[in-house]
């Protein structure tokens, strides 16, 4: 199944101008479009641990994805459940 990702208006500029207008001479947008990816594609594997903590098919599966979704997050030891 394809699911829709959302992206800022910024992130899609910069992608648009790299891409289509091939100005790939700015280091500092090339810098700015790698780093919003990341943060983008570590912001989707979070979720998708999220995701399976709560629908995984079994009860261990889902137990250990609820374990790793805190360290995923960076959530501080004391406020864990």
């Amino acid at each position: 199944m394809n699911k829709n990702r959302k992206i800022t208006n910024e992130l899609m500029v910069a992608l648009i101008k790299y891409h289509v207008l091939n100005m790939r001479d700015d280091e500092e947008m090339n810098k700015y479009i790698v780093s919003e990816l990341e943060k983008k594609l570590k912001r989707m594997g979070n979720h998708d641990t999220y995701t399976k903590s709560k629908t995984a098919s079994t009860e261990e599966e889902r137990e250990e994805a609820r374990q790793d979704y805190p360290d995923a997050v960076g959530m501080h030891p004391d406020f864990r459940w």
